[in-house]
């Protein structure tokens, strides 16, 4: 089910700007960005290399700063938080899911899945049932103690999605999660995505360039420019139309 229109804004962008370098050099990737996301929402946004989105993800995941502009997360001001405070927003507020699943190839699933509660102060055995709970929920129970090199790469992707999880994020940005995938497991991992989205409330902000990707995402967001040339509601994403 879609948010409703008058909920709060969890994300709210206002004349977002992003400068690389400086003078001659000087490089605009985001040229001011407006953009609204609210709670709950499967957000796809697109465009072709050097359009500028995965600056914006960046900046909306809290890797970077802008330049100038407004950036509020749940209403605070990113852009004026220091680098410990933008670090304490993602480790209790975003999850992150990349390309190339970013695992410890030496370390079991379940041991990958616990990293992020290391930061939490949480006991061994507190850290393992909430790892273990990940792991089950995204259908790997029976591969707690499997290393990277022992999995498909589907299912090292969904360890990468049980880390993410783990914490019980607010917001989950997917970063080309389906790019090394095969189009029979770009469509599990997806459904995955979808469900984390409908069932447990997530918002899902992911970057891709491929179509039948971003036909899951309720909303498609098209960067071109360092600008938003487009932002439409999808009416027939896949999970309403199957």
């Amino acid at each position: 089910m879609n948010p409703p229109d008058d909920s709060p804004p969890l994300i709210e962008l206002v004349n977002l700007t992003k400068t690389y370098g400086h003078g001659d050099a000087a490089f605009q990737a985001l040229r001011g960005i407006n953009l609204t996301i609210r709670d709950g929402e499967f957000v796809a946004i697109m465009g072709p290399s050097g359009s500028g989105k995965s600056t914006l993800m960046n900046l909306l995941g809290c890797l970077d700063t802008p330049t100038t502009g407004s950036y509020r997360y749940q209403g605070i001001p990113v852009e004026n938080l220091d680098n410990d405070r933008r670090s304490l927003l993602r480790r209790h507020a975003l999850g992150f899911i990349f390309q190339g699943f970013n695992l410890l190839a030496r370390t079991s699933a379940i041991e990958n899945v616990e990293l992020p509660l290391l930061y939490r102060g949480l006991t061994r055995s507190e850290r393992h049932e909430k790892a273990a709970a990940a792991l089950a929920s995204v259908g790997l129970a029976d591969k707690h103690r499997n290393t990277p090199a022992e999995m498909s790469g589907g299912q090292q992707q969904r360890v990468a999605i049980a880390r993410a999880i783990v914490t019980e994020p607010d917001t989950l940005f997917a970063d080309e999660p389906t790019g090394n995938l095969d189009t029979a497991t770009t469509r599990e991992v997806m459904e995955l995505l979808t469900r984390l989205n409908l069932d447990h409330g997530i918002t899902v902000i992911l970057v891709t360039h491929e179509d039948e990707v971003a036909a899951y995402a309720k909303r498609v967001i098209h960067v071109r420019d360092g600008l938003i040339a487009s932002d439409k509601i999808n009416h027939r994403n896949l999970i309403l139309s199957s």
